[in-house]
């Protein structure tokens, strides 16, 4: 079953949590599907009223900043230890070259990158653990967390709901106006036709050849 077409059948509060509890373990650090789970939940909100816009983007903007939170500080007690046990058990995620690369982003942006690793799946799942690895002042980190977390989270329920609003809205008056093109047209070839027979019938004909009797022959 397609993620979106479940999610229309539990509650509006079993969203809320999920959101909120899925996105926390992806930034605490567990490849999760949490950005796919978010927009399913933002674009069905534009959809039923049930879901309410704001609490799911206030449960996901908390559940991106509690687990980002929570990872540094796991990360900044575990160590480079706990990446390599992470290693072991997540290679796809946790393997050394994408270990590599997260750290070179680190040392050249610093706190940015835990604010720009929200946009990016998989210094999502990095930022927290590795920025506590690293030592990271817990000040810068809490910072770019907290602003990240606002702007990925509250930004992406934000413009997937409107633009599932205003796609909604579109497709309804496209629709309306499908099926009003479709009379128009309907009604438009009738008329064309039945004038075109009209005046095929007003044509005078053209006399029709009579032919020739054939002499009987003259008697002798």
């Amino acid at each position: 079953m397609h993620i979106q077409e479940w999610l229309e059948t539990v509650p509006a509060v079993s969203i809320y949590i999920l959101v909120g509890v899925v996105i926390g373990l992806e930034s605490l650090g567990i490849p999760l599907p949490g950005e796919i789970i978010l927009v399913s939940s933002a674009l069905l909100a534009s959809q039923h009223g049930d879901v309410d816009p704001v609490i799911l983007g206030a449960c996901a903007v908390a559940g991106a900043i509690i687990g980002d939170s929570i990872g540094y500080a796991i990360g900044r007690k575990g160590g480079k230890p706990l990446l390599e046990r992470l290693g072991r058990r997540f290679p796809k995620h946790f393997g050394e070259q994408n270990i590599a690369m997260a750290e070179r982003s680190f040392e050249k942006w610093g706190m940015w990158a835990v604010f720009f690793g929200r946009f990016v799946a998989l210094l999502r799942i990095f930022a927290g653990p590795l920025a506590g690895v690293l030592r990271m002042p817990y000040w810068k980190f809490a910072i770019a967390n907290v602003l990240g977390g606002i702007l990925w989270a509250g930004g992406t329920t934000a413009v997937v709901y409107y633009v599932g609003v205003v796609a909604e809205a579109w497709l309804k008056r496209f629709s309306w106006l499908g099926l009003v093109l479709a009379v128009v047209i309907g009604v438009t070839s009738m008329l064309v036709i039945k004038s075109r027979a009209k005046k095929a019938a007003a044509k005078p004909q053209p006399p029709q050849p009579t032919p020739e009797r054939e002499l009987a022959p003259a008697a002798d």
